[in-house]
C-alpha cells in the first residue's frame, strides 16, 4: 500500500494519506457505534452525536445547522472525516491537531448537516444516494470526469456502454431542481405536468444561501433541460419544481499553488 507522508514538525505529527477503501462493509444497525479519536473533542464543543454509517459523528454543534453552513461559505470549517480513513493521524495526536486548526479565528467545526447542505448547493453527489454502482457517469451528469485520452483509449471498466451513451442518448439524467413549498427530501416522486411519475429525488434540502428549496434527482432525458417545469410530491401533495443548472451556488475551491 502506497502512502503519501507529510510531517508537521511544530505539532509533532506525521500525516499519512491512505487509499480510500470504498468496498469496506459498513457496520450493521445493531452493531455498537464506532467512535473516531475526536469523539470526546466533539462533545466538549457541543457536538450533537448521531449514528452515521456505523459511526457516532456530530450532526451539528452549539450553533445551528444554517449558521454552520453560512460560516463555511464565508470562512472555513473543520469536519471530521477520520471515519473515512483517507488521512492517518495517530489517535493520541488527533485532538491536538484539531485544536491547533481551531486556533484560527476563521475556522469553526462543522457537522454532517452542514456538510450535506453545502455539497448539495455545490451540486456534488453523495455516493449511495445520488450515484451508486448502477449509475454511469453520463446518467449522473459526470461526463466531465472522463478525459479525452480515456475516451479515445476506451481502457476503463464499462467503456463500451459509457462511450455509446456519450455518442447517443441516455435514458435518464441527474438534474438539479429548485422547488416551491415544503422542503423536498430523498425518495420524493418527481412528476411531469400531467401528473405521471417520471423519476425520484435523491437529495434535497432548504438552501441556507439561496433561501429556497433545492434538490437533485433522476428524470428521463427529455425532461432534463434547464427551465423544464415539473412537480414533486411531498407528503402526498404536489409542488412546483423547475429543472435548474448545477451548482446551485457558485463554487469557490481553494487549491495549493
Amino acid at each position: 500500500m502506497q502512502r503519501a507522508m507529510t510531517v508537521v514538525p511544530h505539532l509533532g505529527l506525521r500525516l499519512q494519506a491512505l487509499p480510500l477503501a470504498l468496498g469496506r462493509p459498513l457496520s450493521r444497525a445493531q452493531d455498537v457505534l464506532r467512535r473516531t479519536p475526536l469523539y470526546d473533542f466533539h462533545l466538549a464543543h457541543g457536538g450533537k452525536m448521531v449514528a452515521f454509517a456505523g459511526w457516532s459523528l456530530p450532526v451539528q454543534y452549539r450553533d445551528s445547522h444554517v449558521d454552520s453552513h453560512l460560516h463555511t461559505r464565508r470562512h472555513c470549517s473543520l469536519f471530521d472525516v477520520s471515519h473515512m480513513l483517507q488521512i492517518s493521524v495517530p489517535a493520541a495526536a488527533a485532538v491536538r491537531l484539531a485544536a491547533a486548526l481551531l486556533e484560527n479565528p476563521e475556522v469553526k467545526l462543522a457537522g454532517l448537516a452542514a456538510r450535506d447542505s453545502l455539497r448539495l448547493e455545490a451540486g456534488l453527489c453523495l455516493y449511495g444516494s445520488d450515484i451508486d454502482e448502477h449509475t454511469t457517469p453520463v446518467e449522473g451528469s459526470l461526463s466531465w470526469t472522463l478525459g479525452k485520452r480515456r475516451r479515445a483509449a476506451m481502457d476503463f471498466p464499462g467503456a463500451s456502454v459509457i462511450i455509446a451513451q456519450l455518442k447517443g442518448k441516455v435514458q435518464r439524467r441527474r438534474v438539479g431542481l429548485t422547488c416551491e413549498g415544503a422542503p423536498v427530501r430523498a425518495h420524493s416522486p418527481i412528476l411531469n405536468m400531467e401528473g405521471t411519475v417520471i423519476g425520484t429525488v435523491t437529495s434535497g434540502c432548504p438552501s441556507p444561501c439561496l433561501k429556497k428549496n433545492v434538490a437533485m434527482g433522476y428524470v428521463p432525458s427529455e425532461y432534463s433541460r434547464p427551465g423544464t417545469p415539473l412537480l414533486v410530491e411531498v407528503r402526498r401533495k404536489q409542488q412546483m419544481a423547475v429543472v435548474s443548472k448545477m451548482p446551485f451556488v457558485t463554487t469557490n475551491y481553494y487549491t495549493l499553488k
